[in-house]
């Protein structure tokens, strides 16, 4: 028997008005496993992520994740994904412990703070764990997005550019979130234009140009210089 996917997207189309931001990208991802969506800013890996945490509706394709289809059953999906987004989702007069309780009393998580107490000491963020995020850094946000989408153990977890600006601290952090997931049986997508730690992170790699899937391949495909002078020639 096989496993029926975690993400299963079938000719999926953005239009955002005139420009189509997503032309027809099919991918499959699997409970155990994390994929990479690789490509240059603007390839639609945002875009993408964006649909599949039920962020931005499809204008046509078939998504489906958790099992569930993202036109139909938004909420539910919204239920079993943790997602980080690109940009934003941070309340700049929050603190990193406000946003994990309100996220802990939206999701009726019960005994979470010993769990958010290590995953701020595992981002180093136990110290500002009662600084408002106004003040944070671009790094020190992007942690803090990496860790709330985390926290509640999703069965899909949707990292949108977790590496961008962020310092060995948080990378090692972020490499051990994925890794974490995976071990329990989650679902992983991690977009990325920092191919050497798209391979690092994931097992699989996906990519991108121009709103269209150009490859999937086996992540060590991707490695060393002839898996950088492969990943060139599909950007080309």
């Amino acid at each position: 028997m096989t496993t029926e996917p975690a993400v299963d997207v079938r000719g999926l189309h953005v239009r955002f008005a005139e420009v189509e931001a997503v032309n027809g990208v099919d991918l499959v991802a699997y409970a155990g496993q994390a994929t990479a969506l690789l490509g240059r800013n603007g390839a639609g890996k945002s875009t993408t992520m964006r649909v599949l945490a039920g962020v931005v509706p499809p204008s046509a394709g078939s998504v489906r994740v958790a099992g569930l289809d993202v036109r139909a059953d938004v909420l539910a999906v919204k239920r079993r994904v943790g997602y980080c987004p690109d940009v934003g989702g941070l309340v700049p007069r929050a603190t990193p412990w406000e946003h994990l309780q309100l996220a802990a009393r939206l999701r009726r998580l019960d005994g979470w703070e010993g769990r958010a107490r290590d995953l701020l000491e595992l981002f180093g963020l136990g110290d500002v764990a009662h600084r408002v995020t106004s003040g944070f850094s671009h790094g020190m946000g992007r942690r803090l997005s990496v860790l709330l989408a985390a926290f509640h153990e999703p069965e899909v977890l949707l990292l949108d550019e977790p590496f961008d600006g962020v310092d060995p601290v948080g990378v090692e952090a972020t490499l051990e979130i994925v890794s974490d997931a995976r071990a329990r049986g989650a679902c992983v997508l991690v977009s990325t234009h920092l191919r050497e730690l798209a391979i690092e992170a994931c097992s699989s790699v996906t990519v991108l140009r121009g709103g269209s899937r150009v490859a999937s391949v086996a992540a060590g495909e991707m490695a060393g210089e002839e898996g950088a002078r492969a990943y060139r020639s599909l950007l080309d």
